[in-house]
């Protein structure tokens, strides 16, 4: 399986967060785990590129045609940031085994809670809308705001709005 960088890149990478994975995790199976979920919870918001070598590429980068604030990003790029996102997932993996490959149902959630005369209502990071991961996937804040710069636009680019048939 493919992952994103190197084992040597998440060590340094942990080394700079002030970080470390705990005695005997793997850092190969770990970057595997990290590539996979980051490019699963947001291979959705890249639809306005495509997979630089087809559909057999494993992961989501390099993409060719994709644009960040109207300058095509080259089509051998890994960004760094989507790199750094793999090296945080891996982290958290490590430390809350199971969490790169959880999910949050939104029919399992309390929302409002009622003891004696007191009512309480909830709400989660969700129902503020602005998160940029697959609706159901578990988010990290700081992944979220490594990767959403990456991700395709939602508004429509000008050269996208006729289409010669």
């Amino acid at each position: 399986m493919a992952a994103y960088g190197t084992d040597e890149g998440l060590q340094a990478w942990l080394t700079a967060q002030g970080l470390t994975l705990p005695v005997g995790a793997v850092p190969a199976t770990l970057r595997e785990i990290g590539s996979a979920y980051v490019d699963s919870v947001y291979s959705h918001a890249l639809q306005c590129s495509r997979k630089t070598n087809g559909w057999n590429q494993e992961l989501e980068w390099p993409r060719a045609g994709h644009r960040i604030k109207g300058q095509e990003v080259p089509d051998t790029l890994i960004p760094l940031a989507w790199v750094n996102a793999s090296y945080r997932a891996a982290w958290l993996e490590a430390n809350n085994p199971g969490w790169a490959t959880g999910s949050n149902d939104p029919n399992r959630v309390t929302k409002r809670e009622k003891v004696d005369s007191i009512e309480r209502e909830f709400f989660s990071a969700a129902d503020a809308g602005g998160s940029a991961s697959a609706p159901g996937a578990v988010a990290d804040a700081l992944i979220n705001g490594m990767i959403a710069p990456w991700l395709c636009s939602k508004a429509r680019r000008a050269d996208a709005l006729f289409r010669v048939i």
